[in-house]
């Protein structure tokens, strides 16, 4: 057997969990995106007795690819962070769902192909495939008055992993861009979208073909986290996108029992080699001021976030349920600022 049979049918192998399962709604996504040969560029099988032809390789497009709005919707913003394991998933729920409460028609977006969240955090594991439009675009679910994709509705089962290599995965993006039918009932005025972590291919693509409104970078307070903020911010600014600015995830813990805020991530100083060395000039505050973007605020390590997360209703609608206001007024105020820098004048 050929190194090129072998790829073939390993790769046949790998996708065989990922092939269409129904007839319905996402089948012409899925379908198209999981071809092992149509999308793969790999050559067709030859005639008996013939031999396996050269793999072509596709010419390269001349010149960056032209940027171009999403159908159906004003504003696009994207929630970004270079590090993993900042909340970020969390926070961008949490903001388009504050903007919903607000008066803006909002939808979010999970480009996260490999790990997508959206659909565990807004409650929507388990409510099956999207519907096809009459123009055989994928129609968003709604959870909390709030339209949402994610590659997640399109797996056999939650625990499905997505293994793919990058073209099969920036076909998947493109499909997810651009053949989501957002008009329906009433186009939207934001769409949220939430960027897997790091500054590869995903928010390459994004960055070079959607105009966006800009894009929020969120870290922690650690050193660690805000050397890959820094990243973040460099990448936007050299696709011309423009930073609205970095939310400070995880500042305080804030006892369940008390109330009183502790500051998990200090700042004091630490003895490194010979001499004493402070870590840090103040977080992410004071990295905002460095690098002159806007700081949007802070939003606390609280046990009930994460509780909410997990439970598939995000604070803001947890607390809205309640009567309460205690950690949905960070995401609130968040949201507001953003409002105003991209001019969203639908917010109420």
């Amino acid at each position: 057997m050929s190194s090129i049979q072998e790829t073939r049918l390993a790769q046949s192998r790998s996708l065989r969990p990922f092939l269409p399962r129904s007839s319905t709604s996402s089948y012409s996504l899925r379908a198209r995106i999981s071809d092992p040969e149509a999308k793969q560029g790999l050559p067709k099988k030859p005639a008996p007795g013939r031999p396996w032809p050269a793999p072509t390789i596709p010419r390269a497009q001349r010149g960056l690819p032209q940027k171009r709005r999403i159908p159906n919707v004003s504003h696009i913003i994207a929630v970004s962070s270079a590090k993993g394991g900042v909340g970020k998933s969390t926070l961008a729920v949490n903001l388009a769902l504050s903007f919903s409460r607000h008066g803006v028609r909002t939808g979010i977006l999970d480009t996260d192909i490999f790990g997508p969240s959206i659909p565990t955090l807004l409650g929507l594991s388990d409510a099956g495939e999207p519907k096809l439009s009459d123009k055989s675009q994928l129609l968003p679910l709604v959870s909390y008055g709030l339209k949402s994709m994610s590659m997640g509705y399109l797996l056999p089962s939650e625990d499905a992993p997505v293994a793919w290599r990058g073209l099969m995965v920036m076909k998947a993006l493109q499909q997810l861009l651009h053949e989501v039918d957002w008009a329906q009932p009433a186009p939207l005025d934001l769409l949220v979208l939430d960027l897997p972590p790091g500054t590869g291919d995903v928010q390459l693509t994004i960055g070079q073909q959607v105009e966006l409104d800009g894009a929020v970078i969120v870290s922690t307070p650690q050193d660690i986290a805000l050397k890959d903020a820094v990243k973040g911010v460099a990448m936007f600014r050299k696709m011309g996108i423009d930073v609205l600015g970095l939310v400070q995830n995880m500042s305080v813990f804030v006892c369940p029992h008390c109330h009183n805020e502790t500051r998990v991530f200090a700042r004091s100083g630490h003895q490194h080699g010979n001499g004493h060395r402070p870590m840090g000039l103040g977080g992410a505050e004071a990295q905002a001021q460095a690098l002159g973007i806007d700081f949007l605020g802070d939003v606390p390590l609280d046990p009930n976030i994460c509780a909410d997360a997990d439970s598939g209703m995000p604070t803001v609608v947890a607390e809205e349920a309640s009567g309460q206001k205690l950690n949905s007024k960070y995401y609130e105020d968040i949201a507001e600022k953003v409002a105003k820098k991209i001019g969203l004048s639908c917010w109420t």
